[in-house]
């Protein structure tokens, strides 16, 4: 086997374990970040499709947070089954270098890093965006409102109806509704059956033989008005997405980088907005940098099966340092500004000192053909 096919060998082993660990996470991690929404599904009427949607919208910044570990352990495990399957030995027998091992893997960092940089920089702002603007939607379109019996249903922080039972044609027995549009006047709003409405105008709630009470703070009075009929208009209580507060992670590089006291007049949501615009930047390092530690570690050196199981440890609880470090400085960053160089710091130096274990090692390509017996 020629070197080219050597290193095709062994990033097809490495891609394919990749696609497999990142497929495996991608599916736990979705179906936890699922369970989020089963609330929007019971009390919001939300249909399978915009349960998918939601979801789907969300597979950037899941991605963004897979990669490096999917690639790690890969290489973690393909390394590992070579090395017990004596295949590196009869590599390093043949003269390959350190070097030469590690290059399937650097090529295939290069390339999910490529696509890291891609969803950080594009889908990841854009998706996220989305995500938020369809899940304020859903959240305030009365369309998809379902009033569930027995429970307090939040329309809006100002708007809350209780009722009592909700019967198979959508008619609503016991209904009471409480509102705090004006703080200094509550009004609370009791009957005896009505029903959920969408007209041109917008959604309102039908309500038939009750009693309007409303509380006056400045004069210590209440109000009771008695009625047959009563429509509670909701339409004017829809928030505007438009006028939403949107996070760092919703927002492109420029403006993260470039915010000032005029977009974002808080002092420290203006550090979280720059540290993301460099986590950005730098978090796609990681790729590489996990990826020089799992191939240092294990095809450093003299390779024995015995040693294995030590220096797989010993690379996972580098790699776990290595990520609590990267989230501590960031943290650290964000609070003091002038830290931010530490970000890049903290994602360069495992690619530096993989490159240098890989490279520098007096016994690479000295084995004799002779150890591949041994």
């Amino acid at each position: 086997m020629g070197m080219n096919g050597i290193s095709r060998y062994i990033f097809r082993q490495l891609a394919t374990g990749t696609i497999l660990v990142t497929l495996g996470l991608t599916t736990i991690i979705w179906l936890t970040q699922s369970l989020r929404f089963i609330e929007m599904i019971v009390n919001r009427g939300l249909d399978i499709g915009g349960f998918l949607r939601l979801t789907m919208l969300l597979m950037p910044d899941i991605l963004t947070i897979i990669l490096p570990l999917a690639l790690f352990a890969a290489v973690v495990f393909v390394y590992s089954k070579m090395v017990g399957d004596r295949e590196l030995v009869v590599m390093r027998a043949t003269g390959l270098s350190q070097g030469m091992l590690a290059y399937p893997a650097i090529l295939l960092a290069l390339i999910a890093m490529g696509i890291s940089y891609t969803l950080n920089l594009y889908f990841l702002p854009k998706s996220y965006q989305m995500f938020r603007d369809f899940q304020w939607q859903v959240r305030y379109s009365y369309s998809h409102v379902v009033l569930q019996e027995g429970t307090f249903n939040s329309l809006t922080p100002e708007v809350t109806v209780y009722v009592r039972e909700r019967t198979a044609d959508g008619q609503l027995k016991g209904i009471l509704a409480h509102m705090t549009k004006d703080p200094e006047k509550p009004t609370t709003i009791m009957a005896e059956r009505g029903a959920l409405v969408i007209t041109e105008t917008g959604p309102r709630v039908i309500m038939f033989n009750g009693n309007r009470q409303e509380v006056d703070k400045k004069k210590h009075k209440m109000s009771i008005l008695f009625f047959d009929r009563y429509a509670l208009d909701i339409a004017g209580t829809k928030a505007d997405a438009t006028d939403r507060y949107r996070e760092p992670r919703e927002r492109m590089l420029h403006e993260l980088l470039g915010a000032n006291e005029e977009t974002v007049p808080d002092a420290r949501d203006r550090g979280r907005f720059i540290v993301e615009g460099h986590k950005r930047l730098a978090s796609p390092l990681w790729i590489l940098g996990f990826v020089m530690v799992g191939v240092s570690a294990l095809i450093s050196g003299s390779i024995t099966r015995r040693s294995q199981t030590r220096r797989i440890v010993m690379a996972v609880c580098l790699v776990v340092l290595l990520q609590a470090g990267f989230l501590g400085v960031e943290n650290l960053a964000a609070k003091r500004l002038e830290l931010i160089p530490l970000i890049y710091v903290a994602a360069l130096l495992p690619i530096l000192v993989g490159l240098s274990a890989i490279h520098f090692n007096p016994r690479a390509g000295r084995r004799a053909p002779a150890a591949v017996g041994s």
